[in-house]
């Protein structure tokens, strides 16, 4: 094409493209909610959940976004992102405690009161926010005085627009580890809207005027169109990896693979998916309230498996004290007194999983005393002990000053003849009777061709 005409038509499309109506504005159009839904406890997934929602709603220009929540709660730092994400996000983030027998506890009850709007369904609850420690025990007077009026002045913050009552209530949530029902949180205003379902909670939300960091705005959810983003497969996995009884039997698992490899060695399998499920247990142990002792003592059990498979002459002892120190370990990991129920493993897995591995242990070191008592099967005399007396099948002439090519066992050899020998054409039946170095000494078969080999 000529450049004349090139510009031409370039012109002509530019033309066309300014004559074309401008690009609808997303407002002008059908009102648009982003659904998130969030099962269990309030994790770093969470976070990252509740981001990608609202990194969407935002490029969509979305009236809102919907978290429906049912969590029994979690970490404190975890909560307090949650909650700064929903507190600076310009688009309105309805918090909807659903479906119906869901709770919205500990730190699920302060991410409720942070929303835009705060919803439950019917025989839902919330509250019990009273400060624990990392592991789930009471705290000292002094640090729990801090936290709790750290929380309760948190909670009375959120609740600071709802009126006096719902913020003596909020405060009465973590100083009393209080808890409500949805019709009393409504009745008290701690909450703004009881509804059946999502619809419902739409049809509601219509018309109410929210307070964003952008300003006052005014929902239009009615006939809106819903878009519901499910967690995506990482995220449902690394939400997995936050439920104890998953991390122990990940812990669990590597231990054992790893007790393979070192009682079987010369393979890399084993050990590979030992280092990855203990990678993986590592990750659910960083979400979790962890007693560092119990990790310490599953540590000790794993040494003292590893020198009973080095040692195996101590009668199974180290194994007997490793399977106990597991145990007790694996119960101290997670399981104290006061922790939350989501944070316990169940005793019974706890028990069951360390009797396998003192069993499996047995085994491997049963193998490896076996193995010591075996005899030397390698070397020359493996090799005169295997070969000699074999029919071998010639593959080349030989000669006694010639060397050939036999195959025997599978295998090509060189192959000799004994002085004196007259020569072996090809494709003839010979008799291995030396084997000197890497080379076999072969004699003619003496009864022709073997009858079965």
């Amino acid at each position: 094409m000529k450049p004349r005409r090139f510009l031409l038509w370039l012109g002509v499309l530019a033309l066309l493209a300014a004559a074309l109506p401008p690009k609808v504005s997303p407002n002008t159009q059908q009102p648009l909610v982003v659904v998130l839904t969030y099962r269990g406890p309030v994790t770093p997934v969470m976070v990252r959940y509740l981001e990608q929602g609202l990194d969407q709603a935002q490029r969509q220009q979305a009236e809102a976004l919907v978290l429906q929540l049912d969590t029994p709660g979690g970490a404190v730092n975890v909560m307090q992102e949650v909650i700064q994400r929903i507190r600076s996000s310009p688009v309105p983030v309805v918090v909807y405690v659903a479906p119906r027998g869901a709770t919205a506890a500990s730190a699920g009850s302060l991410i409720l009161l942070a929303a835009h709007v705060a919803a439950m369904a019917p025989e839902t609850t919330l509250g019990a926010a009273a400060p624990v420690g990392p592991g789930g025990e009471d705290l000292g007077s002094t640090l729990k005085a801090k936290a709790t009026n750290l929380l309760a002045a948190m909670a009375r913050s959120l609740a600071r627009r709802r009126g006096p009552k719902a913020m003596e209530v909020a405060q009465r949530l973590v100083t009393e580890a209080y808890a409500l029902p949805e019709h009393e949180a409504l009745d008290i205003g701690l909450i703004d809207v009881v509804a059946e379902d999502l619809p419902d909670l739409l049809r509601q939300l219509d018309g109410r005027q929210v307070e964003t960091v952008d300003g006052p705005r005014t929902l239009h959810t009615a006939n809106a169109q819903i878009q519901t983003r499910p967690m995506g497969l990482l995220n449902e996995f690394l939400n997995l990896l936050s439920n104890p009884n998953v991390v122990f039997l990940l812990l669990f698992l590597g231990v054992q693979f790893l007790l393979v490899e070192i009682g079987q060695p010369g393979g890399w399998v084993a050990g590979f998916i030992g280092v990855v499920l203990l990678v993986l247990s590592l990750y659910g142990l960083g979400t979790l309230p962890v007693n560092w002792l119990g990790l310490a003592l599953i540590a000790i059990a794993f040494v003292l498996f590893i020198l009973e498979l080095k040692t195996p002459g101590l009668q199974g002892g180290l194994i007997a004290a490793g399977g106990i120190t597991f145990i007790v370990g694996a119960v101290l990991l997670f399981n104290t007194p006061q922790a939350l129920p989501f944070q316990r493993v169940s005793v019974p897995l706890v028990v069951g999983t360390g009797v396998v591995l003192s069993a499996v242990s047995l085994l491997l070191v049963g193998l490896a005393v076996r193995a010591q008592q075996r005899p030397v099967v390698t070397g020359k005399e493996h090799l005169r002990s295997t070969l000699i007396g074999r029919q071998a099948l010639t593959r080349t002439r030989i000669t006694e000053v010639e060397p050939g090519t036999v195959y025997v066992a599978g295998e090509l050899w060189t192959a000799e003849l004994p002085p004196g020998t007259p020569p072996v054409a090809p494709d003839t039946w010979v008799e291995v009777v030396d084997v000197r170095g890497s080379r076999l000494i072969v004699r003619p078969y003496p009864k022709g061709e073997p009858d079965v080999q």
